[in-house]
């Protein structure tokens, strides 16, 4: 699976922002997607996460602010971010985690990742 991610940019503080990220390939061995951001000098930490089943997850410092959601044909999954802060400043990458089967039937888990994206947000 290969993940294209877009949408960063520059934003002031309390704007929004809606990144998108695109797979292609073996969609259909994806069992979650997630947003990680790393900003300078930081860990890579997770923003938000959504599983095949649509179960989400938040960082405690983006919830109420962003939404991860994915489209009908699950190619593609959205982060809209509100409200930026500065804080939020960070290359976003974006990943899926995928479950395949060799053919001897063996289960195989493995997790793409997409380019990052820079998000600046200005005071």
């Amino acid at each position: 699976v290969q993940l294209q991610a877009s949408g960063g940019g520059l934003v002031q503080a309390g704007g929004s922002l809606r990144l998108s990220c695109l797979a292609s390939g073996n969609v259909n061995s994806i069992r979650a997607w997630g947003w990680y951001r790393q900003a300078p000098g930081k860990q890579r930490e997770l923003a938000a996460s959504i599983t095949s089943g649509g179960s989400t997850n938040y960082a405690d410092s983006v919830k109420g602010r962003f939404t991860i959601f994915g489209d009908d044909a699950k190619t593609t999954v959205y982060l809209y971010m509100n409200n930026l802060q500065p804080e939020d400043t960070a290359v976003y990458f974006c990943s899926a985690d995928l479950l395949y089967y060799t053919d001897s039937m063996e289960p195989v888990v493995s997790r793409s990742w997409g380019q990052g994206t820079l998000v600046t947000v200005s005071s």
